[in-house]
């Protein structure tokens, strides 16, 4: 087949002194030549500890990224750099061996960013693999497998794994690295990417086998070199070069528990919060394949945003912690507090609802995927006749779920499924509204935070299982969820690995459940 290599203006711009202008310094330039005999003999990996990624498909794009870093956990968070914007070269192929090259550019890797580079790719085919690489400073980078999402119209299947919870002290990312000799298509990682805690201040069952450098990350430097120490992982590097993601934060990107603009123990005062979620806000796009969209205006980033597989499945990203009103009950579990069911209280927000109503309303798609952070089903945590429910999670915010249920009923969504994270734990849920079933709930389990875990559930978490019958799977292992779209089910295989307290540990599938189109529930594979 001819290779139709489309053209591109040669241009580059650096525009330094905010944060827009630092992140418009991608060029492309069509190339319909191979690269020249010995490209590849520079020099490897001395700027680039931090791997690469790619991210947000598109049908004829997709995101790359990169960060320079000579001593990455500098301490002032510039990771060995100096303080100049310093030219990066990038470049596309269609194989792996980099002898069909389709693209290639130069960007400026700013300090006002971190030195991070986000290339904004376009003119690629849909459906396709392609391979990535950067080279700066005389290095070069490891390559990188991306893949276009397909045209509006298409019903590909999709092979998708989701993670979330990463805490880099409880163990060993052995799981990432599993997830990505999956070879997924596309992951989604739902949350805590990275947490905030100085070494010692959160510890797992069994103790920490690895520790956090740095303090409680508060200022921009903090967050630069803590997000720079998981970089630094290999399993994590792997993760991220086999497949394109997308992102969204929960609470520890910032601080545990935060609620738009209240910190986790409002009795403390902490009166400089507002920076703090700036500067975190600012690390996180940094440090993300994340579109020019997403850049931080100050204390505000819009992370909430759609990416279409074809006709087969739309992922709604959704941000519950930027928008979201405080948690009732003094934020402790389990809460009894009637203001949860207050109508007016919000998870998300007015404009986010509205964004995401609309969004059911006008999708065509055979599968509506909402890719969030907290528990969507009602979850019943308190044993006997009493109920006692989690006020961080949609049980906090009932009016919230009630909208959203109702928007998939007036919309006549045709298989609304929810992706969750955040609660260490794999569950598998039907989602009630009243006596139906109206969607399903598939929630990874963390990928280390809460160490090791049993696959022997307590007395307590039996009892989880008693109260809450639409609970279909509950297990307390580390690991995440592998998942095929078709056209007529959903397949979801939970994955998990027997320790993370140690590296090299074995995956499995604990369960395996089946969404048939147009059946709400799971059903046992």
């Amino acid at each position: 087949m001819e290779v139709v290599v489309p053209e591109f203006s040669r241009r580059s711009v650096l525009l330094s002194g905010s944060l827009a202008g630092a992140a418009a310094l991608s060029t492309a330039a069509a190339l319909p030549v191979a690269a020249a005999p010995g490209a590849g003999a520079a020099r490897r990996g001395e700027v680039f500890t931090l791997g690469v990624a790619s991210g947000d498909p598109a049908p004829d794009g997709v995101v790359l990224w990169t960060r320079l870093a000579a001593d990455p956990l500098a301490e002032d968070g510039m990771g060995g750099m100096p303080g100049k914007a310093l030219p990066v070269q990038w470049e596309v192929a269609e194989d792996e061996r980099f002898t069909r090259i389709v693209q290639r550019g130069e960007a400026q890797a700013a300090p006002e960013l971190g030195h991070s580079v986000h290339v904004e790719l376009t003119g690629l085919r849909p459906d396709r693999e392609y391979f990535y690489r950067f080279r700066a400073q005389g290095s070069l980078s490891p390559t990188g497998r991306t893949r276009t999402a397909p045209l509006p119209g298409a019903l590909t299947t999709l092979s998708m794994a989701f993670a979330s919870c990463s805490q880099y002290e409880h163990g060993y990312f052995t799981a990432y690295r599993h997830l990505a000799e999956e070879h997924p298509d596309l992951v989604l990682h739902l949350g805590d990417y990275e947490y905030e805690y100085e070494a010692g201040d959160y510890v797992a069952p069994g103790g920490n086998p690895r520790d956090h450098r740095g303090p409680e990350t508060v200022s921009l430097a903090n967050y630069r070199q803590r997000h720079a120490q998981y970089k630094t992982d290999p399993d994590l590097q792997h993760a991220h070069s086999v497949a394109p993601w997308v992102v969204v934060w929960d609470d520890h990107e910032v601080d545990n528990n935060w609620a738009d603009e209240v910190h986790e123990k409002p009795e403390i005062p902490q009166p400089d919060f507002l920076a703090r979620r700036k500067a975190a806000f600012q690390a996180y796009y940094e440090n993300m394949p994340l579109r020019r969209a997403q850049i931080p205006k100050g204390i505000d980033l819009r992370l909430y945003r759609r990416v279409q597989w074809g006709r087969l499945a739309t992922f709604h990203m959704l941000d519950t912690r930027q928008y979201r009103d405080d948690q009732v009950g003094g934020d402790e579990s389990p809460t009894q507090d009637p203001a949860r069911s207050d109508p007016k209280r919000s998870l998300t927000g007015a404009e986010q609802e509205r964004w995401l109503l609309q969004g059911l309303r006008s999708s065509g798609a055979r599968w509506d995927v909402l890719g969030q952070q907290v528990m969507f089903a009602e979850i019943d945590l308190q044993n006997g006749a009493e109920k006692g429910y989690n006020p961080d999670a949609w049980d906090g915010y009932v009016g919230s779920r009630q909208r959203v249920m109702r928007g998939w009923q007036q919309a006549k969504t045709r298989n609304p499924v929810v992706l969750t994270g955040d609660v260490h734990k794999h569950w598998a849920n039907d989602v009630h509204d009243g006596d139906r079933v109206v969607a399903t709930e598939l929630t990874t389990t963390s990928i280390t935070s809460g160490g090791d875990g049993s696959p022997e559930l307590t007395a307590e978490e039996q009892a989880y299982l008693r109260e809450n019958p639409h609970v279909k799977l509950y297990a307390n292992q580390r690991g995440y969820i592998r998942t095929t779209f078709t056209e007529g089910e959903v397949r979801a295989d939970y994955r998990v690995v027997p320790y993370v307290t140690k590296p090299g540990a074995p995956v499995e599938t604990l369960a395996s459940f089946v969404i048939e189109d147009g059946k709400p529930g799971l059903n046992q594979a």
